[in-house]
């Protein structure tokens, strides 16, 4: 008896064994996901305008329509984002075809999935599930999907998917999302976003800044170096030492300042912040120019929250806009956006780093370099005379340069 139940272990460890060299893997299924392109971006610019939630009125069925390579981008930045490999996915009449890469950085493997899901009359069910070269079959992926789901924390993300989303089919390269938005779903997705914690942490620095910002005159010029320091000072405090805190802290610190020079608060991001006692308006200014300090905030809340190739993506965009009937292409503008990048990036990368520095007290000239003599305020037309286009010698030799001074200053030493 016992020698059958030594050969039954001893089979389900082999088994497993061979289970998982089935399914882990050397090398990724998928290329690694591509940048945002200028194009891309205008197109994500119109789809959120046409489905702004703040536009809908609560108990309407909404119909959402999303391309497959507008949802392979989400899926690319997504990807990018968590830093955890590649997702791709190819739609046809009913039926999904996703394929995952997941690094696995420890091992040096890969876990490799490709999944067949067809549409049903709400949500899609797995048709069939490999994992590297270990097929699955569909109803033991069916069943795990259903039990992750309702056990892996927190609940609340997936009772909001519940209650919202009615079904979802797909159709020769598009997706379709039809869902119900309820009076309080916009109070429950911003409750999602920003949980008890961030709200008491942006509360602190949005106090914060009111209080310095009662040293002068309304609508008076504050240089972006009078008021990075002592916020950074009190992310460093509130962090106490802890590397997971600092990117937080940082986090928040720069998204109040970023909301401030927008002429925004608190308030547009979470309901609960609308009770919170206005802040004195300031003119941040950097370089004596209030542009220069929003292009900056604005690209390092982008580099945090989406990273630096998203925030650069955006930076170029904006330009490239403005040159087709704004204010026009400036490069001063962009190594603005290039700086804030930088400093988004480091905020979350490096957070020790930025806060002893900021704390210790920072001139402009330690994190912005001097522009004055860079091409600004050029229509479509003298951009294209003088570079060409985005990618070309001329354009890349300039950014070069962008970049060399910016090597050059203190704070990236």
């Amino acid at each position: 008896m016992k020698k059958w139940i030594q050969r039954i272990l001893w089979g389900l460890l082999l088994g497993l064994c061979l289970a998982v060299l089935l399914a882990l893997q050397t090398q990724p299924s998928l290329p690694p996901a591509v940048e945002v392109k200028s194009a891309d971006l205008s197109r994500a610019k119109d789809f959120l305008k046409r489905n702004d939630p703040r536009l809908i009125e609560g108990g309407s069925h909404r119909l959402v329509t999303l391309s497959e390579k507008d949802l392979n981008l989400l899926l690319g930045q997504a990807a990018l984002y968590s830093r955890s490999g590649a997702a791709q996915v190819r739609l046809h009449a009913g039926v999904a075809d996703l394929r995952i890469a997941y690094a696995l950085p420890k091992l040096g493997l890969w876990l490799n999935v490709q999944a067949l899901l067809h549409e049903t009359r709400r949500l899609p069910e797995f048709e069939q599930v490999w994992v590297g070269r270990l097929p699955v079959p569909a109803w033991v992926a069916n069943l795990a999907l259903r039990s992750a789901l309702k056990h892996l924390p927190p609940p609340q993300d997936v009772q909001l998917a519940k209650d919202l989303i009615e079904r979802i089919g797909f159709g020769e390269q598009y997706a379709q999302v039809r869902y119900q938005w309820q009076p309080d779903s916009m109070e429950r997705v911003m409750a999602l976003v920003w949980p008890a914690s961030e709200q008491q942490r942006a509360m602190a620095y949005h106090e914060h800044l009111r209080k310095l910002s009662e040293a002068y005159p309304v609508n008076s010029a504050v240089s972006l170096a009078a008021l990075l320091p002592p916020l950074f000072d009190l992310a460093r405090q509130r962090s106490h030492g802890d590397e997971r805190l600092m990117a937080a802290e940082n986090r928040a610190a720069i998204l109040t300042l970023t909301l401030h020079a927008s002429g925004k608060s608190w308030a547009v991001l979470m309901p609960s912040a609308r009770h919170w006692t206005p802040l004195r308006p300031l003119v941040l200014t950097l370089g004596g120019r209030d542009d220069f300090s929003q292009h900056f905030l604005v690209s390092a809340a982008l580099a945090i929250e989406g990273g630096g190739p998203l925030a650069d993506a955006i930076g170029v965009y904006k330009e490239v806009a403005d040159s087709r009937g704004g204010s026009g292409f400036s490069f001063n503008d962009i190594a603005a956006d290039r700086a804030g990048t930088r400093f988004g990036v480091l905020a979350a990368k490096n957070p020790a780093r930025l806060q002893i520095a900021m704390s210790a007290g920072l001139q402009e000239r330690d994190f912005m370099p001097d522009v004055s003599d860079l091409p600004e305020f050029m229509a479509e037309r003298d951009f294209q005379q003088r570079y060409g286009a985005i990618g070309s010698p001329v354009y890349r030799a300039t950014m070069a340069d962008i970049e060399a001074r910016l090597d050059g200053l203190k704070l990236w030493k």
